[in-house]
């Protein structure tokens, strides 16, 4: 019993930092572009990014619901398991950051955390009709809805500031890019925080430390918010920079 409970403590603190590592490594998504244009200033940028990713977290927990029971079969999933899928999107997370290549933390996790399950408990511990509709689905749909959504955006906005003064218009895009990159942040905060929260509710599902189909206690959402929110703060200059 002592085994499984350092066990989990470690699941805890590997997730954890996972959650900075996401932070720092997502940060870009959200404030390269107001850097780069002087809507803000980076160290305001990335502190109002920190905050909002901490303030998401704490609106919802579906993602986390779908991460400790919706991809994977809790009853067969194993500390050890979590251990090594979260190493494996740690180690993908730090390399991409080092060359500065923006990825998805996200998938990594996916992808690590199947795996582990896979070669675990085989092929039965995986709910691939749940990977295809949570997973595959959305990551090939949402660059081509935003694409899309991006093209009429931008279409809109030349129709409407065409006739506009410059000054006007550029006062009114830095608003604009502000406000849309706080909202990224939070929703980043929204989905991304919640992955660690479901990792680590899974952790302690498959202990019996909480019941099948349990959601994330408040610390969980707390801890996650608060990892999330501080890696954004102190370490996405390197990929802002690229």
């Amino acid at each position: 019993m002592d085994h499984i409970t350092f066990l989990v403590a470690v699941v805890i603190v590997t997730a954890l930092a996972f959650d900075f590592t996401n932070g720092f490594h997502d940060t870009a998504n959200a404030m390269a572009t107001s850097i780069a244009t002087g809507a803000l200033t980076p160290r305001t940028a990335v502190l109002v990014s920190g905050i909002l990713n901490i303030v998401g977290a704490f609106l919802s927990t579906e993602v986390a619901k779908t991460i400790s029971g919706g991809i994977v079969d809790d009853t067969l999933v194993t500390p050890g398991m979590i251990f090594a899928g979260l190493v494996g999107a740690i180690l993908w997370n730090l390399l991409t950051w080092l060359v500065g290549l923006p990825s998805s933390s996200s998938h990594a996790l996916f992808g690590g955390l199947i795996g582990a399950v896979w070669v675990g408990a085989g092929s039965h511990g995986v709910h691939f009709d749940k990977v295809v509709e949570k997973v595959l689905i959305p990551a090939v749909a949402s660059p081509i809805v935003a694409g899309v959504a991006a093209l009429l955006a931008t279409y809109l906005a030349y129709r409407l500031t065409d006739r506009a003064r410059k000054k006007s218009v550029t006062k009114g895009f830095r608003v604009g890019q502000i406000a849309s990159a706080s909202l990224v942040s939070l929703a980043h905060g929204t989905n991304d925080a919640q992955k660690t929260m479901g990792v680590i509710t899974l952790a302690l599902i498959s202990t019996g430390a909480l019941g099948h189909d349990a959601g994330p206690p408040l610390w969980v959402i707390a801890s996650a918010g608060l990892a999330i929110g501080l890696g954004t703060y102190l370490g996405g200059w390197r990929i802002i920079r690229t």
